[in-house]
């Protein structure tokens, strides 16, 4: 199987349009066999190139509907310190994405919670108590018209 052909980058975005679709569905989509196209997504998975299949949730429904992207900058650049920093957040379940950045700031988190109240808290105590951390600045999300993590 080639790389990324045309067929590979069809099946690619189905799935990622809905992780369920099935395998016969998917190949009448991409214009192939059932059996080819399930060779083709067997061959993309062993590759690692398809990681897993998720659920999308409606976060406000389970109780975490409100958003914000946080900004956080270290004060010591250490290893040691961005590890234990990476530990905190990856044992925050308020946390659902922590990225390692350049630029002025370390970290870009994006963070769910309940409300504006328990976004306090978790700003206060947890992450403002981090001895690490020597900034946060907080982007409030109030809408996302397009939203394409899976």
């Amino acid at each position: 199987m080639s790389e990324l052909d045309d067929i590979n980058d069809r099946i690619l975005r189905e799935l990622g349009r809905d992780g369920r679709l099935s395998n016969i569905a998917l190949a009448e989509r991409v214009g192939l066999s059932p059996s080819a196209c399930l060779r083709r997504v067997q061959e993309l998975e062993r590759r690692g190139i398809i990681t897993g299949y998720r659920a999308v949730l409606d976060r406000t429904k389970i109780g975490a509907g409100f958003v914000a992207y946080i900004g956080v900058g270290l004060n010591d650049h250490s290893k040691a310190s961005q590890e234990a920093f990476e530990r905190a957040m990856s044992q925050a379940r308020a946390v659902r994405e922590c990225h390692n950045i350049t630029g002025t700031i370390e970290y870009l988190l994006r963070v769910e919670c309940a409300d504006i109240a328990a976004y306090k808290a978790f700003h206060t105590d947890l992450l403002g108590a981090l001895p690490q951390v020597n900034g946060i600045t907080s982007y409030v999300v109030m809408g996302s018209p397009k939203d394409e993590r899976a």
